[in-house]
């Protein structure tokens, strides 16, 4: 299971990536937004900047997960990434309610990100040492 943990924080990114095109589809009809516009209501709004807040973070988290599960953090990098799912989850669902709560998801999912991160750096470090 564990060698197989960063595989499984990644499909849950892309399930959570899905989530949030699904939310931002469901409120243009909800509200008659029509494409390609990306302003109306505020209930889209923030479905949309969730999904590109996402979207943002995720081409950062993804490549520090790989490269920690690679340069030999296989589970810890693994837990990394579960606490940035279940931090860009509690940011998504708090944003969606009321764009001034995003801030403690926002923070658990960055912390997340930042010790995979520091696990790909020192793994990356330590190979080229060893080179």
């Amino acid at each position: 299971m564990t060698q197989n943990l960063p595989a499984l924080v990644t499909l849950l990114t892309v399930l959570l990536q899905f989530g949030t095109m699904w939310a931002v589809g469901h409120a243009r009809g909800k509200y008659g937004i029509e494409a390609p516009a990306v302003s109306g209501h505020p209930a889209f709004e923030r479905a949309y900047r969730v999904q590109m807040n996402t979207l943002e973070s995720t081409v950062m988290f993804l490549p520090t997960l790989w490269l920690a599960a690679h340069y030999g953090y296989v589970f810890w990098g693994g837990i990394a990434g579960l606490v940035w799912v279940i931090g860009r989850v509690w940011y998504a669902m708090a944003y969606l309610g009321n764009a001034s709560k995003r801030g403690p998801g926002y923070m658990v999912s960055m912390v997340g990100w930042a010790a995979a991160l520091v696990m790909g750096v020192l793994g990356l470090g330590r190979a080229l040492l060893a080179g």
